[in-house]
């Protein structure tokens, strides 16, 4: 017989934009959550999560408390606000918390120390780095545990972030590094596409086939390695027929150095990374 699996607390997401929105969908889909609130300025804004089952999504500019309520009937708290809008939201619910509630940040660059400050010396926190993939429940999330943020918090913040994807556990110091791979990786992704698709434009297929053929092969690759038991290399050998057409097109690329290319890449995200963290 199948596990029973236990509902997800009350959680309330506050500052529900791209991320806290998809989040709040993921809740939705997983039936998890019986009761999510989510809060946004506009009434537009809002509507955008209005019907999801189980979500109840509050326009500030109607209910000016939506923080505060929203923060005081939940076990969890997401905060998903712009990194700068952070402290004023925290002072504004510390006082509203219930005791034990976990408050998990959305926010990048925003320290554990800094929500610990601002809440007080009860506040169980995490901090947290999900990437844009969660919009379609393939996301990547890095999830680092606060000071106080025992087993059984860190556990709960898992399960609600695994309704989005995938969850590494990372000491916070490796946060910022993780944002380097998962959380600005997509980008890279997209860029690839992009380039390959102009290489296919160049070859003489119209712009609707070589976008076609790049984003499907892409896409394509990327379903056969999560079925394979191969790592990525074993994959690649197995379409690089010695003296072949790929095993020419690969010699390329490894001139190019893309070892170098993808370390510098994220090297120079880290060092960015560390300069907001910092207010630069």
């Amino acid at each position: 017989m199948a596990a029973v699996v236990p509902p997800l607390p009350p959680i309330a997401i506050l500052g529900a934009g791209s991320m806290g929105g998809a989040i709040a969908r993921g809740l939705s889909r997983s039936g998890l959550a019986a009761a999510v609130t989510t809060t946004n300025r506009s009434r537009a804004k809002a509507a955008e999560l209005d019907g999801l089952d189980g979500v109840t999504s509050v326009a500030l500019e109607e209910h000016p408390t939506g923080n505060t309520d929203a923060a005081a009937a939940a076990d969890v708290v997401l905060v998903g606000v712009k990194p700068a809008m952070v402290p004023d939201l925290l002072r504004e619910i510390a006082p509203a918390l219930r005791p034990g509630a976990i408050v998990v940040s959305l926010a990048a660059g925003v320290t554990i120390q800094t929500f610990e400050d601002l809440l007080g010396d009860d506040a169980v926190v995490l901090r947290s780095m999900p990437n844009t993939p969660s919009l379609v429940g393939r996301g990547v999330t890095g999830l680092a545990a606060g000071t106080r943020a025992d087993a059984e918090a860190t556990a709960v913040a898992r399960r609600l972030f695994e309704t989005v994807g995938t969850v590494v556990e990372v000491p916070e110091a490796q946060i910022d590094a993780l944002s380097t791979i998962s959380g600005s990786g997509p980008a890279y992704f997209y860029l690839v596409v992009e380039e390959f698709t102009k290489a296919a434009v160049g070859k003489g297929f119209d712009e609707a086939e070589a976008r076609l053929m790049a984003e499907q092969t892409f896409i394509g690759a990327a379903a056969l390695l999560e079925a394979s038991a191969g790592d990525p290399a074993e994959l690649r050998r197995r379409v690089t027929s010695p003296k072949g057409t790929t095993e020419r097109a690969v010699a390329v690329l490894h001139d190019a150095r893309l070892d170098d290319v993808f370390t510098r890449a994220t090297d120079a995200a880290l060092a960015r990374a560390r300069e907001l963290a910092a207010g630069a």
